[in-house]
């Protein structure tokens, strides 16, 4: 695509009412004819597997969905007051044509409708061509106010920047044609130069264990050291005194939230940074928008410090990330061009089954707007690969990262496949019918995992080292070029778009982004709608109306070394679906679960959209059942508020209870717990704002790892009173400490669950530097809430480990003991190997 891209004449872009994928028309190859569905073997209809009724449903709902979407996003561009971005012709050389030309801001009223066409015109006898820029030359100078709204003339149709789309189209034409001299021919050259990438002549192969890598162990010897002095001093006590069997594994995470999630999970961690925890934490985790957190504290941008993240935040969130001028400007000037499209190039053009589609485009725009610092110009190209990381964690003076994504596996196609198999002809329509419900049953999240050291799912139980992200595998091999060279590592842009695709979900999800938005439009009765759309929730649940990005499939042709219940299309296709793993879990509690990790404390920052309704925490009870992870608090999470008894009969079956004397017995502690809590209501305590909460602004649950009979929720732990629930040391789990952002009286003014103010909106993507030091104040405050109860429980947690240290070296003392007294007893009897004083 990049290369026909390249060979386009310059046209207008008319997108049509299914923008998806581009389309060429036969008859003018070089033009784009319009956009929409691709229909192959993964495309919309096969994948969703419907009856045509349905099927015309749930298109109909994306549609409905996109538009209204879209109206609701723009809303907040469109309330604000319009202004004007021209180009200023009389300040640049001719040389640098109006790629050097600053843009004023006018009003609205400056362009009147008489010049109408004179400004939105393009003078087709006017040179635009450029020649392709090299480092140093040809820079764009582009001056923007903070907040760059969507500007349009005064005739409301276009907006005024539209008129330098053509140049800044032919100018990307220019640099990726692979023309001599051409910024593409420049990129592949250093694609396949060791110098510049020297992991494409490393060897790679699949490694099939559930065992951490040798590189992951590695860093948790030095980073106990680390932890050891940094434990210390967080709970006051000598670091002589302090046993390394005894420091308790500390885990941070942050849920998703687009740049909500980035700026006030920049907060959370800069708090705990403060008050002493974050040097005592071992892994961080993230997802969507605390993954973008993390690759910018593992940046030169950030050098290591949250604080310094917080101001490239007020520096660079001023202007959307979309805002045409502004990202168009650093794609088509040097340096920055360079750095940003050279993942782009390297997946397109080293791998022929590699896609490039609206993810990709995310993710540059992302990286434009995120990893540039102030002034454009000071950026550092080994800020794009996740695995040139490890040079700060090594030594282990930082947390391990760990990054998240999922893929939907809807085994639709091998269903259909069966029953055409079991029916020896051409299914009918009921054998069709059941392999779609079937196949709907059985439709799941697969979840993976990055870090520095290795790309990992945990349900295969395999992974390739990071450095060999992206690239062809066959058979558990690296698949080498004819060149005798693999391909460099995915760039950080371009998972930058991965872990943020959220707009790949599928439709349900988009129906509960946008439903908070819909019942405050004025006028618009949402109710039917609502329930129309409810009523068709399983259908939506699998459909993508936007198709996930791809990547080299590690997994291809591994069938007989992977567990036998993987499904066959993970090792059947050369790539791997992959989106934001905010589809199945907004909390990336996950990978910090799996049991080679030892994980005693888990501290969980949430700022999802509707923490209490979507109850993130709750959601991870089935995966921890599932998995058969031992030590999870079962039933932690929000309480639920005004569930019937029906309801909980019908989330009990939902847990696959094992007999239905059980089930009767889950049901009984239900209504119990019900009555319970609606006695106890009135001791909740309010927060600020005049609502109230189940939950405070931290709460501790305790695990435990004995068999359970029965799942009766565990008690949560508000103060020192109440650790009389805490299991005894041998028997107790994993610690987890909750902190959801909620309204705080410092920051009176904002309410993160109404989204007031707009700003904290999941749509909007554009922060002001002072509603930065809000969401940043609110996030800090929050913690000082609860920063006693987390010293308190994690010094429970030392004393545990202590405790159970101790008493199993006694226990062990003891047993030697013994062992001595009996070997002692057989030599006095004379029943040893020496006989006695007379043989």
């Amino acid at each position: 695509m990049l290369r026909r891209f390249a060979q386009m004449p310059p046209v207008w872009i008319r997108p049509s009412r299914t923008c998806l994928r581009p389309q060429f028309s036969s008859q003018n190859k070089g033009r784009i004819r319009s956009f929409g569905f691709r229909h192959h073997q993964h495309s919309f209809t096969r994948r969703c597997g419907f009856e045509s009724a349905t099927i015309a449903t749930a298109a109909s709902v994306a549609l409905l969905l996109t538009f209204v979407g879209a109206c609701t996003t723009g809303a907040g561009f469109l309330l604000r007051p319009r202004q004007t971005f021209r180009v200023r012709a009389d300040s640049a050389e001719d040389t640098n044509w109006w790629f050097g030309r600053p843009i004023d801001v006018a009003s609205r009223n400056e362009i009147r409708k008489e010049n109408y066409r004179e400004f939105m015109d393009t003078d087709e006898s006017e040179d635009h061509d450029a020649a392709p820029s090299t480092p140093g030359e040809g820079e764009a100078e582009v001056h923007l106010p903070a907040h760059t709204p969507l500007s349009t003339d005064d005739a409301g149709f276009f907006p005024v920047w539209l008129k330098s789309l053509p140049g800044f189209i032919r100018k990307l034409q220019s640099e990726l044609s692979m023309a001599p001299g051409s910024l593409a021919e420049e990129l592949w050259w250093e694609a396949n130069d060791p110098e510049c990438n020297p992991e494409i002549v490393w060897d790679a192969r699949v490694r099939v264990s559930e065992e951490l890598c040798d590189e992951e162990r590695a860093f948790l010897r030095q980073r106990r050291q680390k932890t050891r002095t940094a434990l210390a001093r967080y709970l006051d006590l000598k670091e002589q005194e302090i046993h390394e069997e005894d420091i308790p594994t500390i885990a941070l995470c942050s849920s998703g939230g687009g740049l909500r999630a980035l700026v006030a999970g920049a907060g959370s961690y800069l708090a705990t940074k403060q008050d002493g925890l974050f040097d005592c934490v071992t892994y961080t985790a993230g997802v969507s928008g605390s993954c973008w957190l993390q690759a910018l504290y593992y940046s030169s941008i950030a050098k290591q410090s949250h604080a310094k993240l917080i101001q490239h935040l007020k520096n660079r969130l001023g202007t959307h990330i979309t805002f045409p001028p502004a990202a168009l400007g650093l794609l088509s000037s040097a340096p920055t061009n360079k750095y940003l499209l050279s993942g782009v190039l390297e997946k397109k053009r080293g791998d022929p089954n590699a896609d490039f589609g609206l993810v990709d485009i995310y993710g540059i725009l992302l990286a434009a707007r995120l990893m540039v610092p102030k002034g454009d110009l000071a950026v550092n190209e080994h800020d794009l690969k996740v695995s040139n990381q490890r040079r700060y964690i090594d030594a282990g003076h930082h947390p391990l990262p760990i990054y998240s994504a999922v893929r939907h596996e809807v085994p639709l196609e091998s269903e259909l496949a069966k029953a055409k198999d079991d029916e020896h002809q051409s299914l009918n329509e009921e054998a069709q019918r059941k392999a779609v419900e079937k196949a709907k049953q059985a439709s799941w999240f697969q979840w993976f995992e990055c870090t520095p050291y290795e790309f990992f799912c945990e349900e295969l139980g395999a992974g390739i080292p990071t450095y060999a992200l992206g690239r062809p595998f066959t058979s558990g091999d690296t698949e080498w070029r004819e060149n005798g060279l693999a391909l460099p590592e995915l760039r950080l842009p371009l998972l930058m778009g991965i872990w943020g695709s959220a707009f790949c979900a599928t439709l349900s999800h988009y129906w509960k982004e946008i439903k908070p938005l819909v019942q405050t439009l004025a006028g618009f009765r949402v109710s039917g709608l609502e329930a129309w759309i409810e009523s068709q929730d399983e259908e939506m649940g699998k459909v993508h109306p936007i198709e996930p990005a791809t990547i080299a499939n590690f997994a291809y042709n591994m069938g007989v070394r992977l567990p036998a219940n993987i499904p066959q299309s993970m090792t059947s296709s050369k790539t791997l679906e992959l989106m934001d793993a905010g589809m199945s879990n907004n909390l990336p509690l996950y990978p910090l679960l799996r049991p080679e990790r030892e994980v005693d404390v888990l501290v969980a920052f949430d700022v999802s959209a509707d923490i209490k309704k979507e109850n993130w925490i709750g959601v991870a009870d089935g995966y921890a059942r599932r998995r058969g992870v031992k030590g999870w608090p079962i039933g932690a999470g929000w309480p639920t508020e005004d569930e019937s008894v029906d309801q909980t009969k019908r989330d009990l079956d939902e847990a696959q209870s094992s007999s239905s004397a059980e089930a009767s017995a889950k049901i009984e502690n239900a209504k119990r717990a019900q009555l319970k809590e609606q006695s106890q209501k009135k001791n909740v305590s309010p927060i600020p704002g005049g609502r109230t909460t189940d939950l405070g602004y931290c709460t501790v649950w305790v695990g435990t790892t004995e068999e359970r009979t029965s799942f009766t929720d565990v008690q949560p732990i508000h103060s020192d009173s109440d650790w009389h629930l805490m299991p005894p040391p041998e028997k107790a789990g994993l610690t987890l400490i909750y902190f959801p952002l909620i309204q705080n009286p410092c920051v009176p003014s904002i309410d993160p669950q109404t989204s007031t103010p707009p700003f904290l909106s999941t749509w909007n993507f554009i922060y002001k530097p002072e509603e930065v030091d809000n969401c940043v104040t609110l996030a800090k405050a929050n913690f000082e809430q609860g920063k006693d109860q987390t010293r308190r429980a994690i010094r429970a947690v030392y004393e545990r480990k202590k405790e159970r240290r101790l008493a199993k070296e006694w226990a062990e003392k003891e047993e030697r003991r013994r062992w001595k007294i009996r070997r002692g007893e057989l030599g006095r009897k004379g029943n040893g190997d020496h006989g006695d004083q007379f043989s």
